[in-house]
């Protein structure tokens, strides 16, 4: 029962409703604060109280509970959770919920117990926080007020709820234009020829092996020799064979490429009753449809893409149109991980839609995905960002960033414990630019270029290329973001090494992940459109963010990179924590060395592609395909016993392409998703896929 219609119960018989209804004449008294008497404030207090109550309960009764308490109190140890199976990451891919690449989002296996336990119930602090706040706002409110509220959200759910389902009227018929730049000739130097021909072959045995041991699997385990299948795809399976379609295609590798589209036609099934990723299933699934389809021009393919986008619409059905982290295929059902913030949704993930939506409006005619996606930037630019930059965390029910303070007077957020962040600041590192953020102190915001953030700017930059250059929102977002990225985060060792450290926990941690190097490539890439007298300026940046990463395998044993590096207690550039020295197969490094090859020609990065390319074979192959490593530092291998599907979709693609001229997929034409899937500029002047007149 609402707390206004408990209040006239217990009002005087002189004034109230007793007095009123026998004399007839005397009033109610007015219902402002001033006005309760002793009785109605003791049960406001009540059901306040009653509320606190219910919501601390729920951390321990709620049905996620037994998941969320066993991540706080009780950690798994590296033995039974192996770093190799943990793709998480906004960003960062995981193995379940505390997993995700949230290309981006935070990874890694456990770390230290203790700073984890403490970590972890400042988080529930914080949360516990949150909630009393808004439940004292939500009783400041009238009951009218919050009836309304309530019914208005309920409304516009329903409604997008309604439309979603409306019946697909089919895709329309269109007549294929052939691909620009996907036949490539041999490189004309006899050592490149060879280079490339060894990257092809590598391919070659990770495909095979995946067939012989994995088939219709979603990815391989190479030393024990089975499938082995991520909760990030639910029941959906063949994550490598939809991963691999456009490598496959582009090495010429037809006889595999036809394999791969047979076994979409006849076995790839959305139709399951599972939870799954809606970021992960996007971008390998979505994205690798939609690249096969630009490539070949099967209709299969263009098919499913539009059919799997369709079954992701009711991720969309929150009040703010932020989607949702996780969702049920059947029921439609969404909800976020249960770690982040507070049920937050995470910026890489909700970030990393819009190139892949905005082609399947293209190719269904049905403009509701391109909506769902420029909702997404609706929202953001309503809200402000924090020295320019963007929050990891944004509550999809409220639109607002998830872990800050809130000052519910208007004023500027406010440390929540200023002391001890002072104390803070005075232990942390000192980098070489003798400054400090000019943040809001803030000590809740968490701002990465790494996992949880990354893809999230990469798409903002490249929603502007893929538009023929005429999408000047996503084009001013990207800038602006860079610049504040390069003000507040970016900063040199000691020794001259550029790194992107991270806004965590009320301080600037000096950590660059493996995910991070993915930013050198598209620094460079955003060149040439920077502001006026910037061009050569982020192209160096590129350069040196790449110098860096080259650096982080340069110091291991291994010649591989480790998860993340940091640049703290007189190191740089090195894994110094056990839960960040694994290696999983990562394509980001590559990816940079790519960029920075098409756009220089420096043959550095050819050189040290090469060097990645003889570490994969001499410690990552096995006879049955390509494992991960738990320790790059290690002298002996120890594996993770995992092929991952990206693998194959993007670290052999990128190095294959490295070797190739630059007429194979030329970047005036073409795009790479976070997953290096191939989508085409949609140019202004006419489309790419003509549709009939019927």
């Amino acid at each position: 029962m609402p707390v206004g219609g408990l209040l006239p119960l217990f009002s005087s018989p002189a004034g109230g409703v007793l007095g009123g209804g026998l004399g007839g004449g005397g009033g109610r008294k007015g219902s402002g604060p001033a006005a309760l008497r002793l009785t109605e404030k003791f049960v406001l207090l009540l059901v306040f109280s009653a509320f606190i109550t219910l919501c601390f309960g729920a951390i321990f009764f709620l049905p996620d509970s037994s998941k969320l308490l066993s991540g706080v109190l009780f950690h798994s140890s590296p033995a039974l959770q192996p770093a190799a199976d943990h793709k998480p990451g906004p960003g960062a891919r995981a193995e379940d919920a505390a997993e995700g690449r949230a290309r981006r989002r935070e990874e890694g296996a456990p770390g230290d117990p203790e700073a984890a336990l403490e970590d972890n119930l400042a988080r529930i602090r914080e949360n516990h926080e949150r909630a009393l706040r808004e439940a004292k706002e939500t009783l400041q409110k009238l009951p009218e007020e919050i009836q309304r509220d309530i019914l208005l959200e309920k409304k516009k759910v329903a409604q997008d709820q309604l439309r979603d389902k409306a019946p697909f009227r089919g895709l329309p018929p269109v007549d294929f234009v052939p691909p620009i730049g996907v036949e490539s000739r041999e490189p004309a130097d006899a050592a490149i020829r060879e280079k490339r021909a060894k990257i092809k072959e590598m391919m070659k045995h990770a495909w095979n092996n995946y067939k012989g041991y994995a088939w219709g699997l979603n990815e391989l385990k190479p030393i024990s020799k089975g499938g082995h299948s991520s909760s990030l795809f639910g029941n959906i399976k063949g994550a490598t064979i939809v991963d691999a379609l456009d490598t496959l295609f582009i090495m010429e590798m037809k006889h595999e490429f036809e394999e791969a589209k047979s076994w979409v036609e006849e076995n790839l099934d959305f139709n399951v009753n599972a939870e799954i990723s809606v970021f992960e299933v996007n971008i390998r699934f979505v994205g690798g449809l939609l690249s096969a389809y630009y490539l070949s021009g099967e209709e299969i393919f263009r098919k499913k893409a539009v059919e799997l986008g369709v079954k992701l619409l009711p991720a969309f059905h929150t009040p703010s149109g932020i989607p949702w982290a996780l969702l049920n295929m059947k029921s439609g059902i969404g909800r976020n991980w249960p770690w982040a913030s507070g049920g937050s949704s995470i910026l890489a993930e909700f970030g990393t839609l819009h190139l892949e939506f905005m082609h399947l409006s293209h190719l269904s005619g049905n403009p509701i995905f391109a909506e769902k996606v420029m909702n997404i930037r609706t929202v953001l630019n309503k809200l402000e960002k924090p020295q320019g930059l963007y929050p990891n965390y944004l509550n999809p029910s409220s639109g607002q960033w998830g872990q800050q303070n809130h000052n519910p007077r208007g004023g500027k957020h406010q440390a929540a414990s200023g002391h001890w962040f002072s104390a803070l600041i005075a232990l942390t590192p000192n980098d070489t630019s003798g400054s400090w953020p000019s943040f809001p102190i803030t000590s809740s915001n968490h701002v990465s270029v790494g996992g949880l953030g990354d893809s999230f700017y990469e798409y903002l930059l490249k929603a502007w290329l893929m538009s023929d250059k005429t999408d000047l929102e996503a084009k001013k977002m990207y800038f602006d973001a860079v610049q504040a990225i390069e003000t507040h985060l970016i900063r040199k060792s000691s020794s001259g090494l550029t790194y992107i450290a991270e806004w965590k926990g009320g301080l600037l941690e000096h950590k660059m992940g493996h995910l991070t190097c993915f930013a050198g490539g598209m620094f460079a890439l955003g060149a040439d459109a920077a502001p006026e007298g910037m061009a050569q300026h982020y192209l160096e940046l590129g350069a040196e963010i790449a110098r860096t990463c080259h650096e982080s395998y340069n110091r291991t044993f291994m010649k591989l990179g480790p998860e993340a590096f940091r640049f703290d207690g007189g190191v740089e550039a090195i894994a110094t924590r056990q839960n960040e020295k694994y290696y999983i197969l990562r394509p980001e490094v590559m990816e940079t060395y790519m960029y920075m090859w098409r756009l220089t020609h420096d043959p550095k990065y050819r050189k040290w592609a090469w060097e990645a390319v003889e570490a994969l074979e001499n410690h990552c192959r096995v006879n049955g395909g390509y494992s991960g490593l738990r320790d790059v530092y290690l002298l002996h291998e120890s594996y993770d016993d995992v092929q991952q599907s990206f693998f194959l979709a993007e670290t052999l693609k990128y190095l294959y392409l490295i070797f190739s001229d630059d007429d194979l997929l030329p970047l005036e034409h073409w795009i790479f998703n976070s997953e290096a899937h191939l989508l085409p500029i949609l140019p202004k002047d006419k489309k790419e896929v003509e549709i009939r007149e019927e």
